[in-house]
Protein backbone atom coordinates (compact mmCIF):
# COMPACT_ATOMS: atom_id res chain seq x y z
CA UNK A 1 0.00 0.00 0.00
CA UNK A 2 1.22 3.12 -0.83
CA UNK A 3 2.21 5.47 2.02
CA UNK A 4 -0.42 7.80 3.81
CA UNK A 5 -2.13 11.15 2.41
CA UNK A 6 -1.69 13.94 4.78
CA UNK A 7 -3.62 17.49 4.38
CA UNK A 8 -2.00 20.07 5.51
CA UNK A 9 -4.08 23.14 4.76
CA UNK A 10 -7.52 23.74 3.58
CA UNK A 11 -8.52 27.57 1.99
CA UNK A 12 -11.56 28.50 0.82
CA UNK A 13 -11.31 29.69 -2.83
CA UNK A 14 -15.44 29.74 -4.47
CA UNK A 15 -18.32 29.97 -2.01
CA UNK A 16 -21.27 29.69 -4.77
CA UNK A 17 -24.89 28.97 -4.07
CA UNK A 18 -24.88 24.64 -3.60
CA UNK A 19 -20.71 24.37 -3.46
CA UNK A 20 -17.70 25.47 -1.43
CA UNK A 21 -14.21 25.15 -3.67
CA UNK A 22 -11.52 24.56 -1.61
CA UNK A 23 -7.86 24.05 -2.36
CA UNK A 24 -6.01 21.50 -0.21
CA UNK A 25 -1.96 21.35 0.73
CA UNK A 26 -1.43 17.52 1.09
CA UNK A 27 1.64 15.43 2.00
CA UNK A 28 1.42 12.46 -0.01
CA UNK A 29 3.95 10.20 -0.74
CA UNK A 30 6.45 12.49 0.93
CA UNK A 31 5.58 15.17 -1.69
CA UNK A 32 3.67 18.21 -1.16
CA UNK A 33 1.01 18.97 -3.37
CA UNK A 34 -2.21 20.43 -3.94
CA UNK A 35 -5.76 18.87 -4.77
CA UNK A 36 -9.28 21.13 -5.76
CA UNK A 37 -12.07 19.65 -3.07
CA UNK A 38 -15.59 20.79 -3.62
CA UNK A 39 -17.97 20.58 -0.79
CA UNK A 40 -21.90 19.97 -1.21
CA UNK A 41 -24.01 19.80 1.61
CA UNK A 42 -25.61 16.68 0.03
CA UNK A 43 -29.15 15.85 -1.92
CA UNK A 44 -31.68 12.56 -2.00
CA UNK A 45 -33.18 11.27 -5.06
CA UNK A 46 -36.46 9.46 -6.00
CA UNK A 47 -37.44 6.77 -7.84
CA UNK A 48 -40.97 7.42 -8.39
CA UNK A 49 -42.70 4.31 -9.20
CA UNK A 50 -46.34 4.23 -10.24
CA UNK A 51 -49.43 1.73 -9.30
CA UNK A 52 -48.73 -0.03 -12.89
CA UNK A 53 -45.14 0.28 -12.29
CA UNK A 54 -44.09 2.93 -14.28
CA UNK A 55 -41.20 5.10 -13.21
CA UNK A 56 -41.70 8.84 -13.41
CA UNK A 57 -38.59 10.63 -14.73
CA UNK A 58 -37.86 14.40 -15.13
CA UNK A 59 -36.45 15.59 -17.99
CA UNK A 60 -34.69 19.27 -18.08
CA UNK A 61 -31.96 21.03 -18.97
CA UNK A 62 -28.69 20.74 -17.30
CA UNK A 63 -26.22 23.64 -17.90
CA UNK A 64 -23.02 21.56 -17.59
CA UNK A 65 -23.55 19.55 -20.23
CA UNK A 66 -25.84 22.08 -22.57
CA UNK A 67 -28.66 19.66 -23.31
CA UNK A 68 -31.58 17.95 -21.79
CA UNK A 69 -30.92 15.04 -19.69
CA UNK A 70 -33.72 12.26 -18.27
CA UNK A 71 -33.52 11.70 -14.59
CA UNK A 72 -35.17 10.78 -11.45
CA UNK A 73 -36.10 13.54 -8.66
CA UNK A 74 -33.88 15.03 -7.01
CA UNK A 75 -32.53 18.27 -5.19
CA UNK A 76 -29.88 19.56 -2.64
CA UNK A 77 -30.45 19.68 1.02
CA UNK A 78 -31.89 22.92 2.29
CA UNK A 79 -30.01 23.03 5.01
CA UNK A 80 -26.90 20.60 5.96
CA UNK A 81 -28.54 18.92 8.81
CA UNK A 82 -32.00 18.56 7.20
CA UNK A 83 -33.05 14.83 7.13
CA UNK A 84 -32.68 13.57 3.40
CA UNK A 85 -36.08 11.09 4.05
CA UNK A 86 -37.86 15.08 3.88
CA UNK A 87 -35.74 16.19 1.43
CA UNK A 88 -37.03 13.43 -0.96
CA UNK A 89 -40.26 14.03 0.03
CA UNK A 90 -40.48 17.76 -0.93
CA UNK A 91 -38.14 17.13 -3.94
CA UNK A 92 -40.89 14.34 -5.39
CA UNK A 93 -43.67 16.68 -5.05
CA UNK A 94 -41.75 19.34 -6.05
CA UNK A 95 -40.43 18.12 -9.30
CA UNK A 96 -42.86 15.45 -10.14
CA UNK A 97 -46.59 16.96 -8.64
CA UNK A 98 -46.79 13.92 -6.27
CA UNK A 99 -46.53 13.14 -3.20
CA UNK A 100 -46.14 9.66 -0.98
CA UNK A 101 -46.81 8.15 2.49
CA UNK A 102 -44.80 5.20 1.29
CA UNK A 103 -40.99 6.24 1.07
CA UNK A 104 -38.51 3.51 1.27
CA UNK A 105 -34.77 3.76 1.65
CA UNK A 106 -32.81 2.44 -1.54
CA UNK A 107 -29.07 3.23 -2.02
CA UNK A 108 -26.56 5.78 -1.06
CA UNK A 109 -24.26 7.38 -3.85
CA UNK A 110 -21.16 9.44 -3.32
CA UNK A 111 -21.32 11.56 -7.22
CA UNK A 112 -17.76 12.14 -7.71
CA UNK A 113 -15.30 10.69 -4.91
CA UNK A 114 -12.17 12.20 -6.84
CA UNK A 115 -12.72 15.48 -5.90
CA UNK A 116 -16.45 16.20 -4.19
CA UNK A 117 -17.97 14.86 -1.06
CA UNK A 118 -21.68 14.92 -2.35
CA UNK A 119 -23.73 12.29 -0.94
CA UNK A 120 -27.52 11.39 -2.74
CA UNK A 121 -29.36 9.13 -0.19
CA UNK A 122 -32.09 7.26 -2.86
CA UNK A 123 -35.37 6.58 -2.03
CA UNK A 124 -38.36 4.56 -3.54
CA UNK A 125 -41.52 6.24 -3.69
CA UNK A 126 -44.67 4.05 -3.86
CA UNK A 127 -48.64 4.92 -3.67
CA UNK A 128 -48.08 7.71 -5.53
CA UNK A 129 -50.81 11.02 -4.38
CA UNK A 130 -51.47 13.78 -7.22
CA UNK A 131 -50.55 16.97 -5.72
CA UNK A 132 -49.13 20.18 -7.82
CA UNK A 133 -45.25 20.58 -8.73
CA UNK A 134 -43.93 23.31 -6.88
CA UNK A 135 -40.79 24.42 -9.35
CA UNK A 136 -38.20 27.32 -8.70
CA UNK A 137 -38.61 29.94 -10.74
CA UNK A 138 -35.25 29.44 -13.19
CA UNK A 139 -36.49 25.71 -13.59
CA UNK A 140 -38.61 23.43 -16.34
CA UNK A 141 -39.29 19.72 -15.71
CA UNK A 142 -41.18 17.62 -17.97
CA UNK A 143 -42.52 14.84 -15.91
CA UNK A 144 -42.39 11.09 -18.41
CA UNK A 145 -43.46 7.57 -16.85
CA UNK A 146 -40.99 4.96 -18.28
CA UNK A 147 -40.96 1.20 -18.19
CA UNK A 148 -38.15 -0.12 -15.87
CA UNK A 149 -36.61 -2.14 -18.71
CA UNK A 150 -36.80 0.95 -21.56
CA UNK A 151 -34.63 2.89 -18.11
CA UNK A 152 -32.27 0.19 -18.20
CA UNK A 153 -31.67 0.00 -21.99
CA UNK A 154 -30.75 3.72 -22.21
CA UNK A 155 -28.18 2.85 -19.55
CA UNK A 156 -26.65 0.16 -21.13
CA UNK A 157 -26.74 2.09 -24.35
CA UNK A 158 -24.69 4.58 -23.17
CA UNK A 159 -27.92 7.13 -23.64
CA UNK A 160 -28.48 7.59 -20.02
CA UNK A 161 -25.15 8.91 -17.85
CA UNK A 162 -26.58 10.81 -15.32
CA UNK A 163 -24.70 8.95 -12.33
CA UNK A 164 -27.25 8.89 -9.28
CA UNK A 165 -30.02 8.01 -12.17
CA UNK A 166 -27.90 5.31 -13.49
CA UNK A 167 -27.11 3.89 -9.44
CA UNK A 168 -30.83 4.26 -8.76
CA UNK A 169 -32.17 2.47 -11.89
CA UNK A 170 -29.74 0.02 -11.22
CA UNK A 171 -30.29 -0.58 -7.54
CA UNK A 172 -34.19 -0.78 -8.15
CA UNK A 173 -34.26 -3.60 -10.78
CA UNK A 174 -31.42 -5.21 -9.03
CA UNK A 175 -34.12 -5.46 -5.54
CA UNK A 176 -37.36 -5.68 -7.55
CA UNK A 177 -35.67 -8.82 -9.65
CA UNK A 178 -33.58 -10.52 -6.70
Amino acid sequence: MAGKVIRLDRQLRYQGTILKIYEDTVLANGHEAHWDFIHHDGAAAVVPVTEDGKILMVRQYRNALDRETLEIPAGKLDAPGEPKAECAHRELEEETGFRTENMEYLISVNTTVAFCDEAIDVFVARDLIPSHQHLDEDEVIDVEAWELDDLLKLIFEGKMTDGKTVAAICAYAARLRG
